[in-house]
């Protein structure tokens, strides 16, 4: 029998296949996504990995087994899935597992209007019944079988992107795009075509077996390539797309990376500008930069955990009009509050040729502060260091603790931030302060305890 516990995760499905799942467990996992959200019709796509094809075709016919009309839209990216979702107003399927190795894949499950699907909001019951057919046999099918019929929404993505970014007035950028052989090099002709961007495309050869490079850029060798090709040709600006180009991350004209809580600043801006004022989230890890520019752009921060179904429950209940994390992760209330790094990415270059400077100046008032970005150590008791840490700073004066989101410990003129891994046997550290000397020293302090 299949251990599920082991592929439902908290937001998604994801393992090893067909090791761990395969088509015939898709294939359940349709039916029952179909029986908890109550849908009368669905939509799926899937991504470039070579198990993805099947995976997604045996999910519709369970759920088209239990009645439901499926509309497959095939190759896409995560996002072009979540605009699926709301535009058509249907609960929705997408079969990836982001920058995960080839032989992993998944399924980002979404109800209708992209609204999320996590453990507390139908996954742990899709798994349940998952379960119980895989151990007594499928359900039985409806009186009637649902349809399944392809569609081809690229070109309405597109359209909905630059409807919402009006590039046609900007200067000409030169723009190089590693797309990591994942679904950005399906998205970016696209939406790029026909806007004053001159193109130079890298690894847009759709491959899931990842031959160039790992489609993960949180990862600084994964972009090393960008870099150089951002150096040697002068352009204006790089950007990299993860494995399901749901993520966007940016390098300057020097090739230098551009901290995502700076384009969550400069995003926020512009944001709050169109829409004339309004609430932005971001997570406990992003800057200090980040509320400081909602602030003085008029607009309200609030500080939320980290994690997707974080942001966007917060997104729902205040009426936030966008939402930014560290990890390049940028949702929008105009994209039915579902991330997207490629409305970020037009939002970023809208920007860059909006006026003449280089990036790199443009960001610079969004960069405010020394950040260590985020510094992984593996402990062997998460709660003992924890806990080690937390009395080392607890009897200090005029320090500010708060456990939103692990430990966050509040300085005059810096803070960090001390929170488990859900998965593994780690604590992620992250430190901001006014100055890199001030980092270090701080950086160095909180380490020296998790590391006793």
């Amino acid at each position: 029998m299949p251990d599920l516990s082991q592929i439902v995760k908290a937001y998604d499905v994801r393992g090893v296949v067909p090791d761990q799942w395969d088509e015939t467990l898709a294939e359940l996992f349709g039916a029952a996504f179909v029986r908890v959200t109550q849908a009368s019709a669905i939509v799926v796509g899937h991504d470039m990995r070579p198990s993805s094809p099947g995976l997604a075709a045996a999910f519709g016919r369970g759920a088209a087994r239990l009645g439901a009309d499926v509309t497959e839209i095939g190759l896409c990216s995560t996002d072009q899935l979540y605009f699926a979702s709301g535009s058509l107003d249907l609960p929705g399927a997408m079969f990836t597992a982001s920058h995960n190795p080839a032989q992993y894949n998944g399924i980002k499950m979404c109800r209708a209007g992209a609204a999320p699907v996590g453990q507390d909001t139908g996954l742990a019951d899709i798994r349940d019944l998952v379960t119980e057919w895989a151990e007594n046999g499928p359900p039985p099918a409806s009186a009637t079988e649902g349809t399944v019929t392809r569609r081809d929404v690229l070109a309405d993505y597109a359209t909905h992107l630059r409807e919402l970014v009006d590039l046609t007035a900007t200067r000409p950028l030169k723009v190089v795009v590693d797309a990591g052989n994942g679904m950005g090099g399906h998205t970016v002709p696209t939406v790029f075509e026909g806007l004053p961007l001159e193109l130079d495309a890298l690894y847009f050869e759709l491959d899931g077996t990842f031959p160039n490079h790992e489609a993960n850029p949180l990862d600084p060798a994964n972009i090393v390539d960008l870099q150089r090709r951002v150096r040697e040709t002068g352009a204006d600006i790089g950007l990299a797309f993860d494995g399901d180009a749901d993520r966007c991350f940016v390098v300057d004209e020097r090739g230098e990376p551009v901290s995502p809580s700076a384009i969550t600043a400069l995003v926020a801006a512009r944001e709050l500008a169109k829409h004339g004022g309004g609430t932005v989230i971001h997570n406990c890890i992003t800057s200090w930069s980040v509320p400081e520019v909602v602030k003085e752009a008029g607009g309200t921060a609030v500080r939320t955990r980290v994690g997707h179904s974080f942001i966007k429950q917060e997104m729902a209940t205040t009426g936030a009009i966008f939402g930014g994390e560290h990890s390049a992760h940028y949702y929008f209330r105009d994209f039915w509050n579902a991330d997207t790094g490629m409305l970020a990415a037009l939002h970023v270059l809208a920007a860059l040729g909006g006026q003449q400077g280089p990036l790199s100046g443009l960001v610079a008032e969004y960069d405010r502060y020394a950040g260590s970005g985020e510094i992984n150590s593996t402990v062997a008791d998460q709660a003992a260091s924890m806990a080690a840490v937390e009395a080392a700073y607890a009897s200090r004066q005029g320090l500010e603790l708060d456990h939103l989101d692990g430990l966050t410990v509040t300085g005059p003129d810096w803070w960090f931030n001390l929170r488990p891994s859900n998965t593994e046997p780690l604590l992620r550290l992250n430190v901001e302060a006014r100055d890199e000397e001030t980092m270090g020293r701080v950086r160095d302090e909180v380490l020296t305890v998790v590391r006793a």
